[in-house]
């Protein structure tokens, strides 16, 4: 077997464009995969700087594969099974600020320098007030960032053809609106002064992104039969689903640069994030916030094993297709196929995503996930959306502790202020009582809940059955 690097594997020379702050699995299974692809596909012809964020880091593992590694994608793909193996040839060389300083503030000398992208946590965005400009290099992503884009100023005399364009790949809502108003907090610490100050503001554009994809990461079960397969002894292989969506909030000519479009790829560029991340959180995470207390107190353990059941199938196709879909403003015929790809992504035959990992805060998240649904759905239907409905009683009933038919234990995992509301509740042994303290639990849902019309009797109806019936047959009772 051979060691994987450039005398053992080709590595095609490209000129470096891209800075990338961050060298985890996802921006490699993602960016890393997206340029490889615009590289193949177009004649976008760009290599990418890996900058390591924090001190440490991996970027001397990547360099002594000369920066190659494999990405393996598997899933379904319009119901085929793929199971890939591609090498990704992109990053041209690893940089760790800490120990390279100079060659960090080089990058902003490079002429040919166009895009930065990040993916530093959802922390990474922050303002640290104790970074100072001299430091070697700033501690907050964004402290590095604005010295780079000074230096850059400098460099070429606050020429306007220089400026960089900067895709945030964090995990928050509108992470580029966050990262620009973080930039400017630097500059005005720092007396950068307002020549630079413009051409920031006109030189360069701060996008906000959504970016989706699972990375399970390093496959460390399969790692051996991967090697034997590729003949490379690869310590960086990362494993990702074929599912890939990167939402970018910034004008067309911005794509013309950037032309991932052209090389068949699920990027789009448009004028706002919002409705892209409303479709996220609704027909993913939504259902699978109600999916998981459903499924598990059915019997079902495994997220696909409840997409194929014959009962929760059902359920789960309802609170996607007929309750959760119709709260959303997009066309319906996107919402139709961003719901089938959910689906497929659930059906991942190479992943075992067990429900009860999903069920940690479900209250939390039921609030930000399904709750604005059941709301619209009420406005938009004069009535409640029975699926949801049953999800919040499934979770309340969850939380209620004890064992499964099968005597599989049932562990809820919550703020310890909501598991003590909950043991209270229950132990009154009404569920009159339990369904009008969860929904008036103001500190959980910012309102009072009974004051939704119909939705105290629903859930105490809801939880009635369960505990008469079972889950099943409630499940049954609604489809």
């Amino acid at each position: 077997m051979k060691a994987l690097n450039k005398e053992t594997a080709v590595k095609v020379q490209r000129p470096e464009r891209i800075i990338q702050f961050g060298e985890g699995n996802f921006l490699r299974a993602f960016v890393d995969w997206i340029v490889y692809n615009m590289n193949e596909k177009t004649d976008f012809n760009s290599s990418v700087v890996v900058v390591q964020p924090i001190d440490k880091g991996m970027v001397d593992m990547l360099n002594a594969q000369d920066n190659l590694y494999h990405v393996n994608l598997q899933g379904l793909d319009k119901g085929e099974v793929v199971n890939s193996l591609t090498m990704i040839d992109v990053i041209s060389r690893s940089l760790n600020p800490y120990s390279q300083n100079a060659e960090f503030m080089k990058l902003a000398e490079q002429p040919e320098m166009r895009f930065v992208i990040s993916n530093t946590t959802e922390a990474g965005i922050a303002f640290d007030p104790s970074c100072k400009l001299d430091d070697a290099p700033a501690s907050s992503y964004p402290g590095k960032l604005t010295q780079l884009l000074y230096h850059r100023f400098k460099t070429f005399n606050g020429d306007k053809s220089k400026g960089l364009i900067i895709f945030p790949c964090e995990l928050i809502f509108l992470n580029g609106h966050k990262l620009k108003e973080t930039i400017y907090q630097y500059i005005e610490l720092w007396n950068l002064g307002a020549e630079f100050k413009t051409w920031f503001e006109e030189a360069c554009g701060v996008y906000a992104t959504l970016v989706d994809r699972i990375v399970p990461g390093f496959p460390r079960k399969d790692i051996d039969a991967i090697k034997e397969k590729l003949q490379y002894d690869d310590n960086l292989v990362v494993q990702a689903e074929i599912f890939h969506l990167w939402v970018i909030e910034a004008p067309q000519e911005v794509s013309k640069e950037f032309p991932a479009d052209k090389a068949g790829l699920n990027v789009l560029f448009v004028p706002s994030e919002a409705p892209y991340h409303e479709r996220k959180v609704t027909l993913l995470n939504g259902p699978h916030t109600v999916l998981s207390p459903v499924a598990y107190l059915s019997g079902v353990n495994i997220v696909r094993d409840a997409c194929n059941h014959e009962v929760v199938g059902q359920y789960i196709n309802k609170v996607m297709f007929d309750e959760l879909m119709e709260t959303l403003n997009l066309p319906k015929d996107e919402l139709n196929q961003f719901a089938k790809d959910v689906l497929e992504r659930f059906n991942n035959p190479f992943v075992d995503h067990a429900v009860t990992s999903i069920m940690l805060n479900s209250f939390p998240k039921y609030e930000t996930r399904d709750l604005p649904g059941l709301k619209t759905y009420l406005e938009r239907k004069g009535e409640l959306p029975k699926g949801l409905v049953l999800g919040l009683a499934a979770i309340i009933t969850y939380y209620k502790g004890g064992v499964r038919a099968d005597g599989a234990a049932i562990v809820p995992n919550d703020a310890p202020e909501i598991m003590d509301l909950l043991t209270q509740l229950w132990a009154s042994g009404c569920t009159q009582t339990v369904a009008e303290g969860v929904l008036g639990a103001e500190f959980i849902w910012g309102e009072n809940l009974n004051n939704v019309p119909g939705l105290t009797a629903a859930i105490k109806a809801n939880l009635d059955s369960i505990q008469a019936n079972g889950m099943l047959e409630t499940v049954k009772s609604i489809l």
